[in-house]
């Protein structure tokens, strides 16, 4: 099971009316019918329906994903930490640099592909660019419209929208991302899903991790450690300690952090409050931002999470006489990144920083179903502690709404 422990010499206030009247709220929307990400693990439906898609797609030996966002971030984390066992190759377009497109769709022959398109609205512009440029080069491999349900699989909303409608004109197959899901909490929906199982990843036991810690999530007597860290987490923004580092000491949760730098920056940056999200792993990190992180500006939460058990070690036996090779020899790999994270985390503490220590037994599916459900609830949680609606975007909105008047006034 995912534990976590606060590392600071900042006591929180676990008995304030603040904390009781935030935590009330936040049950609220957690059994609210309009917020459905906590119920996902629940959701046999979508598992069943991406398990059918997946079958009948199982040959292609490509998979192009198209989305940004929350619509991409989730999927290329799951791959990055648990996949990729199958041999599928993936190719994720995920921007609008020309240069970049062009050096992935390079890599894809796309008459073996399956293009998976990922958008609940079906106009986001960037998703829509792609599918225009990917139609172009199926034409040019010679794929006519009258094929296109043998190499498109849609993810949108379950009744309205424009690939909705598409996806009739088209008869292309289509998977649902729930109407009461935003697109940064739909990892845990086919956005995640389909991707997972093309990938090799075992998607009932990442929904079994999540459903496990449901309960320490949303009871109060359970899970009151958790309530703790998130009413740590607001006195510390209320004193101007309002950045926060997330460390993983994997290489393989690197993409971890990019997944939560959106869900905590999006969901909390509004009306002149939030905590700036700032990705780093370990123990690469400690080569760099380790020296402002011990040394400079005393505005930080880290958040570092340790793996207790590799799959895979190495031993770092040698016969060579330098101390440095000498003083290694007696160890194994996994042994140097747990002395970096030991060192690193006490070096910290003295220091006076403030730390969260997150510990999973081993990086395998339940556990990052776990973390995945955690960071989405003690982000609602803080949200409601400093009042902000961790479900809206508004500052995103107006840059679409910018984005599109200057494409209009240069047609």
């Amino acid at each position: 099971m995912l534990n976590w422990k606060l590392r600071s010499s900042h006591k929180a206030k676990v008995n304030s009316p603040e904390l009781e009247k935030a935590m009330s709220s936040y049950l609220k929307t957690l059994a609210s019918p309009e917020i459905g990400f906590f119920g996902l693990p629940n959701r046999k439906d979508l598992v069943e329906e991406s398990q059918k898609v997946f079958n009948q797609f199982k040959n292609k030996k490509y998979f192009v994903h198209v989305g940004i966002g929350g619509s991409a971030l989730g999927p290329e984390m799951l791959l990055s930490s648990l996949g990729n066992g199958s041999g599928v190759q993936f190719v994720f377009i995920n921007n609008i640099d020309p240069d970049d497109m062009c050096r992935k769709l390079d890599k894809v022959d796309l008459k073996e592909a399956l293009i998976y398109v990922v958008s609940k609205s079906g106009t986001t512009a960037e998703t829509v660019a792609a599918m225009a440029i990917l139609m172009n080069a199926l034409k040019d491999a010679g794929i006519k419209e009258n094929q296109y349900k043998d190499h498109f699989v849609f993810c949108t909303d379950p009744v309205k929208g424009e690939l909705r409608r598409l996806s009739k004109e088209w008869n292309v197959a289509t998977l649902e991302i729930p109407s009461n899901v935003g697109g940064r909490y739909s990892v845990l929906t086919p956005v995640g899903l389909l991707p997972a199982l093309f990938s090799g990843i075992n998607i009932q036991d990442i929904l079994e991790g999540a459903e496990d810690i449901q309960r320490h999530l949303s009871d109060p007597k359970i899970g009151a450690s958790f309530f703790e860290l998130a009413q740590w987490l607001k006195e510390l923004h209320d004193q101007g300690i309002n950045q926060t580092v997330l460390m993983p000491y994997s290489s393989l949760l690197k993409d971890f952090s990019a997944w939560f730098v959106q869900l905590w920056a999006e969901s909390l940056g509004k009306s002149g409050k939030g905590l700036t999200p700032i990705p780093a792993y370990g123990a690469t990190d400690q080569h760099s931002q380790m020296q402002l992180f011990m040394e400079g500006p005393n505005d930080k939460v880290l958040m570092l999470i340790e793996v207790e058990k590799f799959h895979n070690d190495y031993s770092l036996k040698n016969s060579l006489s330098g101390e440095a090779f000498k003083n290694l020899a007696p160890f194994k790999l996994s042994d140097l990144m747990k002395a970096e994270f030991e060192g690193t985390l006490t070096a910290l503490q003295e220091n006076g920083r403030h730390v969260v220590h997150l510990q999973i037994p081993s990086l395998q599916e339940e556990y990052v179903g776990q973390l995945i459900l955690f960071a989405e609830c003690l982000t609602v949680m803080v949200g409601e502690l400093i009042k902000v609606d961790p479900f809206n975007q508004p500052g995103v909105e107006a840059g679409k709404k910018y984005a599109n008047a200057w494409l209009k006034n240069h047609q």
